[in-house]
């Protein structure tokens, strides 16, 4: 017979699940830690796939993201899953829904939103916590950027409407147009989404990065030619060859290197358009070729993250077959294997996307 004394000793320990943890640089650790609580408006996901992303990496190699991560925290942010506790006022989605939320949500309220111009919003909400069993989905972005898959969507293939929708504001900044001949500076995840939205837009897509597995991708998905730039000597020469020695009317960098970004301003031709996709590192510089900006009326753009608009669009692209998304899925690799994955990865393994799979 239990005593009061007993009895009362007895504790209830919260419900915990396995988290990859950023502690700091290079320092990822899978964990166990409490199953986040539900509050009102918002959804708690259990977590179905994860993929792997650039920016990851870099915040892995950094040790934090001023705007979207400040450890110790739950990590990662290409995600879908299953429905599995909402909160009260939730509308909309129900346990058991399949979904994808995107990593932010705008304010609506702010100068930039009032302005149209959703992914410089002054308060723009970011979450991470992928790399778990189960992630909580903030109330705004509830509200602004969860959708539900269709049946024909994989949970993979879903993950990576969130980056695909950053490539398709990029195209979209970039202005490219059926006929035109689009260089697309490097070859990873979002330089392939790049090269394959310019082909669906109608335009000559010309990719030069490196790898050559990447490059055969670049090919599949939709680029007349590509560029070895390990053995291309000459880029400059070889793109000019293919553009009749005008230059390419659209040049889209991403690379997130400065010597990149003056090779695109270079490479493109006159009156031609270059968007500074990739981002470099915040303390870098470039060089601008002055007489060339002016006397060949150049025009510069930058593409900054995505909008709902955005995601809701590439979303449909992943449903209507036009954007293969499986075909940048190249590993799948169990939540256990995490800091491994990303150690592998900011070492240069030749991996366009890792799927993180809670629970395998």
């Amino acid at each position: 017979m239990l005593t009061r004394d007993a009895t009362s000793v007895s504790t209830v320990h919260p419900p915990t699940m396995q988290a990859g943890i950023l502690y700091g640089r290079e320092d990822v650790r899978v964990e166990e830690v409490a199953i986040p609580e539900v509050g009102p408006g918002e959804v708690l996901l259990k977590v179905e796939a994860a993929l792997t992303c650039g920016t990851d990496v870099k915040v892995y190699r950094r040790g934090y993201h001023a705007k979207m991560i400040v450890p110790p925290a739950v990590f990662g942010h290409e995600v879908s899953g299953v429905v599995a506790k909402v909160g009260d006022s939730v509308q909309g989605f129900k346990p058991g829904d399949r979904v994808m939320a995107a990593n932010s949500a705008p304010c609506d309220h702010c100068y930039y939103c009032k302005r149209g111009l959703l992914s410089l919003c002054e308060n723009l909400l970011f979450i991470n916590g992928a790399y778990a069993e189960y992630m909580l989905i903030r109330e705004r972005i509830v509200r602004k950027n969860m959708l539900h898959l269709p049946d024909s969507v994989t949970f993979a293939e879903a993950a990576l409407v969130e980056p695909l929708s950053c490539a398709l504001k990029g195209v979209e900044d970039t202005g490219v147009r059926p006929g035109e001949t689009v260089l697309i500076l490097g070859a990873g995840p979002l330089g392939l989404m790049l090269a394959r939205l310019c082909h669906l837009s109608g335009a000559r897509t010309l990719v030069a990065g490196k790898r050559p597995a990447r490059l055969a991708l670049a090919e599949q998905l939709g680029a007349s030619a590509v560029f070895d730039v390990d053995r291309t000597p000459d880029l400059a020469t070889a793109v000019l060859g293919m553009t009749e020695n005008r230059g390419p009317e659209r040049v889209i960098e991403a690379v997130g290197r400065p010597e990149a970004w003056e090779t695109a301003i270079d490479l493109v031709g006159k009156h031609g358009t270059v968007n500074l996709f990739g981002g470099c590192p915040s303390d870098s510089v470039a060089s601008l070729p002055t007489a060339k900006m002016h006397y060949q009326e150049l025009t510069l753009t930058a593409s900054f993250h995505h909008t709902p608009r955005h995601v809701r669009e590439a979303l449909e692209l992943v449903a209507s077959c036009k954007f293969p998304a499986a075909s940048l899925i190249s590993d799948r690799r169990p939540l256990s294997s995490l800091p491994q994955v990303l150690a592998e990865l900011a070492a240069g393994r030749d991996t366009v996307k890792t799927l993180i799979t809670p629970g395998a």
